[in-house]
């Protein structure tokens, strides 16, 4: 299993997105980002399912877990 901020960072700059840019199309502060983002404060599930499904990925996919 990955590190969930380092997957979702990932995410966020496979779809080059800058967190300015993502707080504008998911309402989620680019602060509250940052912070997961850099493993300080882990994000509430509401707002994973928020952004796996901005990204149209599954909840696995964006904190970084494999089936391994």
């Amino acid at each position: 299993m990955k590190n969930y901020g380092e997957e979702m960072k990932y995410q966020r700059l496979k779809h080059n997105l800058t967190l300015r840019e993502l707080e504008k199309q998911t309402g989620i502060s680019n602060s509250t980002l940052s912070r997961w983002e850099n493993g300080k404060v882990l994000p509430n599930i509401d707002f994973c399912v928020k952004l796996a499904d901005f990204y149209g990925i599954t909840l696995d996919e964006l904190i970084g877990r494999d089936n391994a």
